[in-house]
């Protein structure tokens, strides 16, 4: 697709998979599992749920609906709804835009493992010195960030019907039996019904407010909100698509792999590391304690093999949405033909790639705010740009153009609106004061005030 003319999902299918396949990425096959076991488990997943089927619902339906409604990408939508908030087009879009490069330079740490269990060196990726031998060489990492980059670029040169959505349809069905699979795996190793016990009974002595936070920055981070994706899906929807029934399918989906992550990933992290291996998050889980579990493993070589591909498949869904929402701001704004926007954010993303893949090794001695480039990239869209955003769609919504706005494009054709007094509540009361929470607890962990 060479043109300027914006593209359609074919129908609500293809829509819900490449909506589905933005918010499932690296946060729910890593994040999401770690904080599980780090919060209690099963009343981590209790909150969670409650916190998907409203304020989750709240913000995705919010977005999903602008968009549609506007036709056109965040940068400019919002200017639509109310000139006022003009600027909180600016604002989300800044947000891909950081996140693009840095998630891209993981995808590639995640190519690196996956070609390493398929050449049969599971061992050696196993050793406690692999991690941080190969992010700290110089041409490893960028080669194989700037391969990830590629394989994302070349889905959206695609398009949305014949690019996003053909590849979405296959690559999300493919996810979920691979994660099915390893988990009925895993479910077979001696002891790991103790692991499963401990991921999802609930320890209401480990609730606190801060399982509350992490809850509501897994989903914050989860779903793809606040980043002008969905928006820009939502311009791409058809008007005859179900709103309502859509986002509750995403939710669903978005949950379900979610919670598989923590099944894969808990129980067995529990056999074979106990607790302690429960307790590190982040890179350190994926690329340093599971290998160490796959090692441990019978068929572990393979079960490995397995799981960095569907990690892959996962963190292109969401890269994918991620380049697609800055090259629909491009085309809008700019009014540039799609093949020519998408080589301009290629090679934008390479230029900010390079210090959060360099941050590691050469460069690991420059900081911003006693963070290096990748930590800094993380914190300052997802910790803080995104709730700010997300904040301020709820007082346009809320208290500018009003609820009705939104609800008039859920029910253009007659849907019924399920939630919708649920919805309302969030936007005018509750979401605004769980995001201020959000931006307030994310920033004093940052800089160590209190501890995550």
């Amino acid at each position: 697709m060479n043109e300027t003319k914006r593209g359609n999902f074919s129908g609500s299918i293809g829509f819900v998979l490449a909506a589905a396949g933005s918010a499932v990425g690296l946060g729910n096959l890593w994040r999401f599992p770690y904080l599980a076991a780090q919060y209690g488990g099963g009343i981590f997943l209790l909150v969670y749920l409650v916190l998907v089927v409203t304020f989750g619902f709240t913000l995705l339906m919010m977005e999903l609906a602008i968009g549609r409604k506007t036709g056109v990408s965040c940068i400019d939508a919002y200017k639509k709804l109310d000139k006022r908030f003009g600027f909180l087009g600016y604002l989300a879009a800044i947000v891909p835009i950081i996140i693009l490069p840095y998630y891209s330079v993981i995808g590639g740490w995640v190519i690196k493992y996956m070609v390493t269990f398929f050449s049969g060196q599971g061992t050696t990726a196993a050793g406690d010195s692999f991690f941080g031998g190969f992010v700290s060489q110089t041409a490893s990492p960028l080669v194989y960030f700037l391969i990830f980059l590629v394989l994302t670029t070349a889905v959206v040169l695609g398009g949305v019907e014949k690019g996003i959505e053909k590849v979405s349809s296959v690559l999300m069905p493919i996810l979920v039996l691979i994660s099915v699979g390893v988990c009925i795996f895993v479910a077979t190793i001696p002891g790991a019904g103790e692991g499963v016990k401990y991921y999802l009974l609930p320890d209401f002595s480990k609730f606190s407010i801060k399982t509350v936070c992490a809850a509501m920055g897994q989903l914050f981070y989860s779903m793809s909100i606040a980043m002008g994706i969905m928006i820009s899906y939502g311009s791409y929807v058809k008007k005859e698509v179900n709103l309502n029934k859509s986002v509750n399918q995403i939710e669903i989906f978005d949950t379900a792999i979610a919670l598989l992550a923590g099944f894969m990933i808990v129980p067995a992290v529990y056999v074979f590391s106990g607790e302690a291996g429960l307790k590190t998050g982040g890179a350190g889980l994926m690329f340093v304690t599971l290998p160490k579990v796959f090692e441990a493993m019978p068929l572990g070589q393979f079960i490995g093999a397995a799981f960095f591909v569907l990690v892959l498949f996962a963190a292109l869904t969401s890269s994918i949405s991620l380049m697609e929402a800055i090259t629909s701001i491009f085309m809008d704004k700019f009014k540039m033909k799609r093949v020519p926007a998408v080589i301009l954010v290629m090679l934008i993303s390479i230029l900010l790639g390079v210090p959060s893949s360099l941050g590691h090794g050469i460069w690991a001695n420059i900081t911003i705010l006693g963070m290096d480039f990748l930590t800094f990239f993380d914190f300052i869209s997802n910790s803080v740009i995104m709730p700010i955003v997300a904040l301020l769609t709820c007082i346009l919504i809320g208290w500018f153009v009003g609820t009705k706005t939104v609800e008039d494009e859920v029910t253009v054709n007659g849907e019924k609106f399920t939630r919708v007094k649920i919805f309302r509540v969030m936007t005018k009361y509750i979401a605004p004061v769980c995001l201020v929470v959000i931006l307030v607890f994310y920033t004093l962990v940052q800089f160590g005030v209190i501890a995550y």
